[in-house]
């Protein structure tokens, strides 16, 4: 099984491979201060929900390690700003503010107990360092449970980029699937294209073809005439925000593959761990959907492929919950009705060990 490794802290700093670059080229960037980690963020240099909460865990840690403050007032002066730049970077992905407000905790918790401010860096690079930790054991466990839900012998499309490059781990959605394939299941995987950024065509099957699982690419306008005539058997996505009552938010076009999914019947499941979980909102109409610039539509990689005219692009749409068969999570699976399974997960203790 290939896993790529979107993300490493090295003794340099935060390196990252530019997945706007895959497949036709696989770079690396070292970026030094919390700034740069939120310039790469937002201009998609690392991308996928888990992914960029291991970002902004391991920006905050370079920029409290980097800072010149003299004293512990004058790192809680500058911490907000730090926390307040990241957090600016992608509006819709749950997992960033997860992270954030985790490294929030842990400073409160440092600099309640010491004034040294070699122990706090310390600890703060060590906290992001088990954030990433966790994503991964995290992966593992939810690949485990969705794995049973995955046909023996048959074809399963998901949407978008939930492998490994968005989650530092092995990925949600392809996690699933590549552990039902290590099980021995033999699955054939449908990957659209995932316009305007084709991170189905660019990432996913990019990973699953260094993984050796079979594939088929599509384009997104093919969906419909698959899910009619292609004998598909499930289809699993990863999320970059679950409201309290189940509705999602993923890469735009998830919101149709559904509709169209519960029309030919064939499940749609969710894979994404409890901190992509939003319990403080009753249900998708209140997730902010991210709009990106018209360029990415109008053009690819710089080549213009449409006149100079405004392209709208809305970078996620909301699944309805009802549309949605289950959710695979690292601490078990959540099942209709959501409001009070999501609730009992994500009060659940954990269930996984880091290595």
């Amino acid at each position: 099984m290939y896993v790529a490794q979107p993300i490493e802290w090295t003794d340099r700093g935060v390196t990252m491979l530019d997945q706007r670059r895959l497949p036709g080229e696989e770079v690396s960037y070292t970026y030094t201060t919390y700034q740069e980690v939120a310039k790469a963020i937002h201009e998609m240099v690392i991308r996928g929900a888990p992914a960029i909460g291991v970002a902004a865990a391991m920006g905050v840690a370079i920029g409290v390690q980097n800072s010149s403050a003299k004293s512990l007032e004058d790192l809680r002066a500058e911490f907000p700003v730090i926390i307040e730049t990241l957090a600016k970077t992608r509006p819709t992905a749950m997992d960033l503010f997860w992270a954030l407000d985790r490294m929030q905790r842990r400073f409160a918790e440092l600099s309640a107990q010491t004034s040294e401010l070699a122990l706090i860096k310390r600890d703060m690079v060590a906290e992001a360092k088990a954030v990433h930790l966790e994503k991964r054991a995290i992966d593992e466990a939810i690949g485990r449970f969705g794995a049973e839900f995955m046909p023996q012998d048959g074809r399963v499309m998901t949407q978008c980029n939930a492998g490994a490059l968005a989650t530092a781990g092995i990925g949600s959605a392809l996690g699933v699937i590549q552990i039902a394939v290590e099980q021995g299941k033999k699955l054939h995987i449908l990957v659209p294209e995932t316009r305007p950024y084709l991170q189905g065509a660019r990432l996913t099957a990019w990973e699953l073809h260094r993984s050796n699982i079979p594939l088929t690419l599509i384009t997104d306008n093919m969906v419909g005439h698959f899910l009619k005539t292609g004998n598909v058997s499930a289809i699993v996505t990863g999320a970059d925000r679950i409201a309290a009552n189940g509705d999602t938010a993923n890469k735009i076009g998830t919101y149709q593959i559904a509709v169209l999914a519960r029309e030919h019947k064939v499940p749609f499941y969710i894979a994404a761990p409890v901190s992509t979980f939003d319990l403080s909102i009753a249900s998708g109409e209140q997730i902010p959907i991210e709009e990106r610039s018209s360029a990415e539509v109008t053009q690819i990689q710089g080549i213009r492929i449409a006149p100079d005219v405004h392209a709208a692009h809305p970078a996620f749409d909301v699944t309805p919950h009802r549309y949605i068969a289950a959710i695979f999570t690292e601490r078990g699976v959540a099942r209709p009705p959501y409001t009070e399974s999501l609730r009992s997960l994500a009060s659940a203790a954990h269930s996984f060990s880091v290595a």
